[in-house]
């Protein structure tokens, strides 16, 4: 679990990374400005401005706790893994833009977000699937007992094709629903918009 050093260490962190100093700095930052920011910038994980940094430090903590990694490896797997989570959950939110308010619908974009979202929730889970790997071998050194490496190698590489299908299927079917919820819903406005004008008609029959 991170003490409170580490915690202000990434609050700290952050802080500093609001603005750049020099002008080679400010420069690259305004092309930062044009990206999504759903992936890591030069190789390093960052708040955006909005974000809470409070709110990543609880995840984090929540993470450590939940898992207690006990070497470097696993503490590094463990930050990863609060890391795609964050990013995860960044793209969902941007989701929701995607729908214009004339009804159109951003397909570009919402595609891209959906794609980042399902890469970070698998990198999440490869994160997750190793650390119980090391832990897993770490128990059976301990017992001396000998694993079936290769076995286990074609197991997962079979696994790891069958969730690669799976998550395409996903993302397709996420894609699909997003686009008829859409329609639905400028259907269901449109209805509104008929029934007012009804009820606004037969109030002026009246009226006359």
């Amino acid at each position: 679990m991170p003490t409170e050093a580490q915690i202000a260490a990434n609050r700290a962190n952050a802080e500093l990374s609001t603005g750049p100093k020099t002008e080679e700095g400010k420069a690259a930052s305004s092309r930062n400005h044009l990206s999504h920011g759903l992936s890591y910038s030069n190789g390093i994980f960052f708040i955006l401005a909005g974000e809470s940094v409070e709110a990543y430090s609880i995840l984090l903590a929540n993470l450590h706790h939940e898992h207690r990694p006990d070497t470097e490896t696993e503490r590094i797997l463990v930050d990863r893994m609060a890391q795609h989570h964050w990013l995860r959950c960044r793209a969902e939110n941007l989701e929701s833009g995607c729908f214009r308010e004339d009804g159109a619908i951003d397909e570009k974009g919402l595609a891209l977000y959906l794609r980042y979202r399902t890469s970070h929730e698998r990198a999440f889970h490869k994160c997750l699937n190793e650390l119980l790997k090391r832990r897993a071998e770490k128990r059976k050194a301990e017992i001396g007992f000998e694993s079936q490496k290769h076995a286990k190698e074609e197991h997962t590489r079979k696994q790891e094709k069958h969730q690669m299908a799976k998550e395409r299927h996903t993302w397709d079917v996420l894609l699909a629903e997003a686009k008829v919820d859409h329609q639905i819903l400028r259907t269901l406005n449109r209805d509104m918009d008929q029934t007012q004008q009804l009820i606004a008609s037969e109030k002026a029959i009246q009226a006359a």
